[in-house]
């Protein structure tokens, strides 16, 4: 008798537990109540993106010269901070913005890497297959860029007063003309997040 009200005892107090745990929801941008992590979040990739395409737009660094797009590659973008992410949230947000623009066209049959889009060097073999119809072949000619984007995201921490820690975020990006090598655009978001001492940002 007393193991099974011990058993009941045990499943009411799981019951509780489980009623009390967060619950999963939907977050949206713009959201005034989202959480807010030591660590990056897409909040801050889209602060340094939007901030970036701005700063590019005011500029008028990426204006088209006598009506021609510019032609934008994606050089490297250098992870210094103490945090497996992936670069490219910052990079997506910021080609899809510029161009949405209508100011510059993102090429992705070159890369420091080789194409981004696998598909413009497969294209060039279709040639070779005998499965292919010839006459609907394209004739490959791609465009070179004239412009480059490069950058780094910068993670420094400190301690500070009250067991408390305070760390900076940088995103650096530079845009480059590769007709002569000059940087002709180049911005910086710092982020700062104040946490405690015993909180881990990776």
């Amino acid at each position: 008798m007393k193991l099974n009200a011990f058993v009941v005892f045990v499943a009411f107090l799981a019951l509780g537990l489980s009623g009390c745990s967060q619950k999963t929801v939907v977050l949206h941008p713009g959201d005034v109540d989202r959480p807010v992590t030591a660590g990056l979040s897409i909040t801050d990739f889209e602060k340094a993106a939007n901030e970036a395409v701005q700063s590019m737009l005011l500029s008028g660094a990426v204006d088209p010269v006598n009506g021609k797009k510019n032609i934008l590659v994606i050089s490297n973008i250098l992870n210094d901070t103490m945090q497996r992410i992936d670069t490219d949230q910052l990079v997506k947000k910021i080609r899809i913005a510029l161009l949405q623009s209508g100011k510059v066209k993102t090429t992705t049959a070159m890369g420091l890497n080789g194409p981004e889009d696998k598909m413009n060097q497969a294209y060039g073999q279709l040639s070779r297959s005998q499965k292919i119809n010839k006459s609907t072949l394209k004739k490959q000619s791609w465009t070179a860029p004239n412009m480059s984007l490069s950058g780094k995201i910068l993670q420094r921490n400190n301690r500070v007063d009250s067991g408390a820690q305070l760390i900076d975020y940088y995103f650096q990006l530079t845009l480059t003309d590769l007709g002569d090598g000059l940087a002709i655009w180049e911005g910086e978001t710092p982020i700062q997040k104040l946490t405690s001492s015993k909180t881990v940002s990776w």
